[in-house]
């Protein structure tokens, strides 16, 4: 199993990015999966989930209305479109699938910053 995430950066207070996680090694439309975050000195959370079919997700309060998460089966990709951004978002992002046990990639740093 692979997860590779891109798309992270640097933008301003109100902007948006689009996070990628490009998946191997692993029937990818069989499994859910989330992407979660980790800022400094906290640990780490779950900020979205997604069903294997995309047809069911589930966001944490503090990014309801501004994230969606999304997936394309057909490139074995997860997305995780992120607007309205605060400098509360800066943090590492992770995808994670569970499959027998937990997978992680190797994350993509956001910074939310003037």
């Amino acid at each position: 199993v692979q997860l590779v995430e891109s798309g992270g950066g640097l933008v301003q207070p109100g902007g948006s990015l689009r996070l990628s996680c490009a998946a191997s090694g692993f029937t990818f439309s069989s499994y859910a999966m989330y992407w979660y975050r980790q800022a400094p000195g906290k640990e780490r959370e779950l900020v979205a989930a997604i069903s294997s079919a995309g047809g069911s997700t589930n966001y944490a309060d503090s990014v309801k209305g501004r994230f969606t998460i999304s997936r394309d089966n057909a490139k074995n990709t997860v997305y995780l479109q992120m607007n309205s951004l605060k400098p509360e978002d800066t943090a590492v992002y992770y995808c994670n699938v569970v499959r027998m046990r937990e997978y992680w990639g190797q994350g993509t740093q956001v910074t939310v910053s003037s």
